[in-house]
């Protein structure tokens, strides 16, 4: 005991005295700066658990493993791939105004936290593919296709408008926090990828489309609040700082659009159904986040307020005619609401930007240029996903088999299920032959190709 204290003493008596940095304005300003754009990647991050429930709740019991599975793998790699590539097609040294060329493995890059920012946006972008499939993509053609994703497709839109030297930056491009980059971007990719895809068994049949109800509207609706709630971290968190004269205009005008658009599709609803449809009037909300993405920033309050109503119609009516007139089944109406009022929302900005926009008095310009952007992501997107699901689909397939596609994805990609479904699943009622049953059972076990095991215990 004696020799530890006078070990302490002789450490305290030749310690150098070391002092804090000086206390400024500056460095204040930095730290909480710092501290919001943390809260808001946090706020980002929080957003998958509600794309997961939403996802869950409007898909069928069988397949909700599956769902949890492809957003949780989602996020991780996303966020490993960004790290290694992404970051630095995005944001590093610019070769064209295309394409970034250094800064991988984050190499030279000083400010982690916009990293960090950026990198949940990134999961963002790819996790909306993942509704758009639901029930029916193999799992990892889905992470195969999430790999290029995050690592090249949405990096190459990321560096044109958000890098500060992207050709569309140039031309004078306005998407504050992602109408197109993340969400347009999604949707497409995820269009293109069901068109290889095909619908779920039983969607359509003869001439006829079927409505295949999700199993928890609950989930569903509580997602809905995890995104809204995450999504003020989204846009406010976009402007990379605690500026008192953005921050509170953006988060006001996030709440307005997603408030006036659930409003909008709830009426339009009641007029068009004699109802209100709650599965519509959830995702009415997400129409109004994704609307107002764009020019959150740009716009005015009541501008604002305008831009949800409308996203909210737009959004009944955008379901209504890929579901039902071009016969594209996308379960959570993800291409709907990530898709279409993305493309509102970006078209928006061209209307209602409080300086150049055409009903401000600032012409048709940037309207034209907020339309070249979108035909730009448009045509990038839908080719490189295109080749890329092609490549996919030749190689190891797109889709799960009928026979696993009708006992769900749960049992047939990961052996279990959500809930306790095997008695319905296997009973003599069910239209799935026992003997698939027991060749997947056997694949688990690592049997031959079913092949039951003959020996005695």
């Amino acid at each position: 005991m004696k020799k530890t204290l006078s070990l302490l003493t002789g450490l305290f008596l030749f310690a150098s005295p070391t002092f804090a940095a000086e206390t400024t304005a500056a460095n204040v300003q930095a730290s909480v700066d710092m501290l919001w754009v943390m809260i808001a990647a946090i706020l980002v991050f929080f957003m998958h658990a509600g794309f997961a429930m939403v996802e869950a709740g409007f898909t069928r019991s069988k397949n909700t493993l599956n769902i949890l599975m492809k957003n949780v793998l989602t996020v991780a790699i996303a966020s490993i791939l960004y790290f290694v590539v992404g970051y630095a097609i995005m944001f590093g040294d610019s070769v064209g105004g295309f394409i970034g060329g250094s800064g991988y493995l984050l190499n030279g890059v000083e400010d982690v936290g916009f990293f960090l920012f950026q990198a949940v946006f990134a999961a963002t972008c790819a996790t909306i593919i993942s509704g758009a499939v639901a029930e029916r993509m193999k799992l990892n053609s889905y992470l195969l296709l999430t790999i290029v994703m995050t690592a090249f497709i949405y990096p190459v839109v990321g560096h044109w408008v958000w890098s500060g030297s992207g050709w569309l930056t140039d031309l004078g491009f306005v998407d504050f926090a992602g109408s197109t980059v993340v969400h347009l971007t999604g949707a497409v990719a995820a269009i293109t990828t069901v068109l290889f895809l095909g619908p779920r068994l039983g969607k359509y049949s003869k001439g006829k489309v079927n409505v295949i109800p999700g199993h928890n509207i609950p989930i569903g609706a509580l997602g809905v609040f995890i995104l809204w709630f995450g999504w003020f971290g989204f846009n406010g968190g976009s402007a990379l700082a605690a500026d008192p004269s953005i921050v509170p205009h953006v988060i006001t005008t996030t709440l307005l659009s997603a408030s006036g658009a659930i409003v909008s599709s709830a009426l339009y609803t009641q007029f068009r159904f004699n109802r209100i449809d709650p599965s519509l009037t959830l995702n009415g909300a997400l129409g109004g986040l994704v609307g107002i993405t764009a020019g959150c920033a740009n716009v005015s309050i009541g501008g604002a307020v305008i831009i949800g109503l409308i996203a909210g119609v737009i959004l009944v009516e955008a379901v209504r005619f890929i579901d039902a007139r071009v016969k594209v089944d996308d379960p959570v109406g993800a291409i709907a609401v990530h898709g279409i009022c993305g493309i509102w929302g970006t078209l928006a900005v061209g209307l209602f930007d409080v300086s150049s926009g055409l009903f401000y008095g600032g012409g048709a310009s940037l309207l034209l240029v907020q339309i070249i952007g979108v035909l730009a992501v448009i045509l990038w997107t839908g080719a490189t996903t295109g080749v890329v699901a092609f490549v996919i689909k030749s190689v190891i397939g797109l889709r799960v088999s009928k026979e696993e596609e009708i006992a769900g994805l749960d049992f047939a990609e990961h052996g279990s299920n959500a809930y306790e479904l095997r008695d319905t699943i296997f009973s003599t009622h069910s239209s799935i032959s026992p003997e698939f049953g027991s060749e997947l059972v056997e694949k688990l076990n690592g049997l031959p190709n079913g092949k039951a095991s003959t020996s005695a215990n």
